[in-house]
């Protein structure tokens, strides 16, 4: 048995960057996403965000990838937001996403900040994070 242990950082927001999920409504999406991963295998390690994105630490196996995963939580999440969720139009989240690795040294750092994105979104936007992102990891767009 091959021992394997992946951990990607990945973020994604809401369609068109709408500012859609209140507390509550973050809260319980984190939640079921946390559930429904659980029930497909996939090794949700944290979840939070804000208003208009999530992050969320992912634990991959030896038989998934990135796109295959990422896909799942977003789309079945969406869905399942809709049917169990009130918001002022459809919600949705964007096609594209940010995911990159982590390594374990730097997971408990990763972890608080994931934790701490309501006192982080006090002082900066999601597009300054993103933007921050995109130069630290040297992705070009």
């Amino acid at each position: 048995m091959p021992y394997i242990k992946i951990l990607i950082h990945s973020v994604w927001a809401t369609k068109d960057r709408k500012p859609l999920m209140n507390k509550s409504a973050k809260d319980a999406i984190c939640s079921h996403i946390k559930e429904y991963a659980k029930s497909k295998n996939i090794f949700v390690l944290n979840v939070n965000g804000w208003s208009d994105h999530l992050h969320c630490i992912l634990s991959l196996s030896s038989d998934q990838n990135v796109s295959t995963v990422m896909n799942l939580i977003k789309g079945e999440s969406s869905y399942w937001a809709n049917r169990n969720l009130t918001f002022a139009e459809k919600f949705g989240w964007q096609d594209d996403y940010f995911a990159v690795s982590v390594s374990q040294s730097g997971l408990d750092a990763l972890n608080q900040y994931i934790n701490n994105q309501e006192e982080h979104h006090k002082r900066k936007t999601f597009q300054q994070e993103y933007d921050e992102f995109m130069k630290k990891y040297e992705i070009d767009e």
